[in-house]
């Protein structure tokens, strides 16, 4: 409560509040602010509680002709007057002792404002008070004590201007996201004759656009939304871009009720390109507005998934924030007074930049197009990692098989069990390595694809033609961790940092005899994506390891370092019975490709069903590495293989 001082009495209340109102300020001889128990500090603190709180029934309050107001009102008004700024109110200070002139005492306030986007405004504010027939400091209430330009019946509003979202830019730092027309697809509900028909017609065309939508239209909510509309509203169904709504415009175009709205969106060349490792930018949805209240506002463009999606704030820059003063019209509809109290100007996002290459995504994109499995390949720059390409096929929206998948590599991981053999002197190219239908190891028999044999060959034979029973008995001369060292050496297990998710590998070490047999030619626990066997690939071409690299402004803060120098011997051997592999070998449908490709097939069996295997392909062609995954493709010869064909026809040499 605020405190009382004795006073010798004063009769004429009125007439002498009044006179001290409007004579106190002009009045000279301004005396310096009590302190502790003898001044108004105290009634000016328990003011400032009380406006933060929301309980000023500690406070005496008058209006400015000295009448008393209830506190509940002052409270009510003060929430009024904060407008969308009420939930969180200011942070109040008294700054210094107030001053008091006769029966007026005058106290500044700080007023500080928490606003969105941790922005801050702060201002001065005037507190008067007056010392009333009952010794006790009254503050005189009005609507300027919250601001000097609000009176009565006026809100405080924000208004958020966006800032212009930075782009993503390719290798050649242009940008891969820029505006491209789209048609928005919608429904007037007062237009629509038979809402089953035109859901089941328009679910008909949507499946027919080539590629397919992913994820696919879902239309199971649109009569509920239709139902509930007005009258002449546009019930937004889906946006497409020009060219797939041009596929299906002949169909849907007449529709009973149909409506279609042009506009421009920040898009990607295409709707595959790279859309995994881009992610998307798209208005923020109800998680987003959960999470994030401080952050995001219903109609903001917010990054989903991949750099658009990790890199958010970065790109998406600050929002320019301008607090206006709002006050009812006929109607009681609250219109802008123009008055402008504040204003943080929007601050431009900042871009990303990417090593991907226009060129090379839209080959690699168009080599998994006709694909119907889950599939993945990845294309790097041999000569210093850069990461040219990663499209991934059918699947979840946002999934980027081609770095996080952990799949097991199979054939494709003798180019790393044949490096720990040739670093140990355990096979020479041309010394003879028996390659029998199969081969035991304490009860467990490996065989070969189809079951063939070659009997006693050159080992650069069991290589190209991709042996199991051969390197199954080669895994001994490997040791208990051979194999983990030789893919250590390849980069594989490593701490990379691309500035996205990837998943390196997980090398099979020690374990049984039968175990190593196993992981000797890919199977086993051993288990890759097919990033880390690009980068596996891409060493063997180099001679060295060096961490691929996604990302260049900002540079990843810890990239790993680059590996020691292989055995020049041993890569050379290497390479040679890659190269066989296509001229001779299981790749051999690869043989009139323009240009020397090396590679290795692979097919990897991923549970106790030997029917059921995944599909590989690794090599490099030039200066670009690769590697090509399909889930459950069976022989890599007739899916992973002709994959790989489409993309180094596609693919520009070097």
């Amino acid at each position: 409560m605020p405190l009382s001082y004795p006073r010798p009495h004063r009769p004429n209340h009125a007439r002498r509040l009044t006179a001290a109102l409007t004579t106190a300020l002009l009045t000279a001889g301004v005396l310096a602010g009590c302190s502790g128990d003898d001044g108004p500090q105290s009634s000016v603190d328990a003011f400032l509680s009380g406006w933060r709180s929301g309980d000023l029934q500690a406070v005496g309050l008058i209006d400015p002709t000295g009448n008393k107001l209830p506190s509940a009102e002052v409270t009510r008004e003060i929430k009024e007057l904060s407008g969308e700024l009420a939930a969180t109110p200011p942070t109040l200070k008294r700054r210094g002792e107030p001053k008091v002139t006769k029966d007026i005492a005058t106290a500044t306030v700080q007023v500080e404002w928490n606003l969105p986007g941790q922005t801050r405004w702060t201002y001065d504010r005037e507190l008067r008070l007056a010392h009333g027939d009952d010794d006790q400091w009254q503050v005189i209430w009005e609507p300027r004590v919250v601001h000097e330009q609000l009176t009565k019946g006026d809100r405080l509003a924000l208004r958020r201007d966006a800032g212009a979202r930075a782009a993503v830019l390719d290798a050649a730092g242009q940008p891969l996201v820029t505006p491209r027309p789209v048609v928005r697809v919608g429904v007037q509900p007062d237009g629509v004759t038979d809402i089953k028909k035109l859901v089941k017609d328009l679910d008909g065309a949507f499946k027919a656009i080539r590629p397919a939508l992913v994820p696919a239209v879902d239309l199971a909510d649109l009569p509920e939304r239709v139902a509930k509309a007005e009258p002449g509203a546009f019930v937004e169904v889906v946006s497409l871009r020009e060219e797939a709504y041009l596929q299906i415009k002949p169909r849907i175009y007449d529709l009973d009720g149909t409506k279609f709205i042009s506009a421009k969106v920040d898009l990607a060349p295409t709707r595959e390109f790279a859309r995994a490792v881009l992610g998307t930018v798209d208005p923020a949805q109800a998680d987003d507005l959960t999470a994030h209240p401080d952050r995001y506002v219903a109609g903001d463009l917010v990054g989903h998934g991949g750099l658009q999606g990790r890199y958010d704030e970065r790109l998406r820059g600050a929002p320019g924030l301008t607090v206006v003063v709002e006050r009812p019209a006929e109607g009681g509809k609250l219109e802008s007074t123009g008055t402008e109290l504040f204003r943080r100007e929007p601050q431009p996002g900042q871009t990303l930049k990417t090593t991907l290459d226009v060129a090379a995504q839209n080959a690699a994109d168009g080599a998994l197009r006709a694909e119907s499995r889950r599939s993945s390949l990845v294309a790097l720059r041999i000569s210093d990692g850069a990461v040219l390409a990663a499209a991934n096929g059918p699947g979840p929206a946002g999934e980027n098989l081609a770095f996080t998948a952990q799949v097991p590599p199979g054939s494709t991981f003798k180019v790393v069990s044949t490096l720990g053999l040739l670093d140990r002197g355990a096979v020479t190219l041309d010394g003879p390595v028996a390659c029998p239908k199969t081969f035991t190891v304490d009860g467990r028999s490996f065989k070969n694809s189809d079951n063939f044999e070659l009997g006693s060959v050159p080992f650069r034979t069991d290589f190209a033609k991709s042996c199991n029973t051969a390197f199954a008995s080669l895994a001994p001369k490997l040791g208990g961790d051979g194999l983990a060292a030789a893919g250590r050496a390849l980069g594989l297990e490593g701490q990379w940092d691309l500035g996205t998710d990837a998943f390196t590998g997980k090398v099979s070490t020690g374990g049984s005899p039968a175990e190593q047999a196993a992981a000797s030619f890919g199977q086993g626990t051993t288990l890759v994506s097919p990033l880390a066997m690009a980068g596996a690939t891409a060493a063997v071409a180099r001679g060295r390891f060096e961490q691929p690299k996604l990302l260049l402004d900002p540079a990843p803060a810890k990239p790993a370092a680059a590996g020691e120098q292989l055995k020049p011997e041993s890569v050379a051997a290497l390479r040679s019975m890659m190269r066989e592999v296509v001229t001779s070998g299981t790749g051999s449908a690869l043989k009139d490709v323009p240009g020397e490709v090396y590679g290795k097939t692979g097919t990897a069996e991923y549970d106790d069903n030997p029917a059921h295997t995944h599909a590989w392909f690794v090599g490099w062609r030039g200066d670009v590495a690769f590697a090509v995954f399909v889930e459950k493709g069976g022989a890599s010869t007739a899916s992973a293989v002709p994959i790989a064909e489409r993309f180094l026809r596609a693919l520009p040499q070097s």
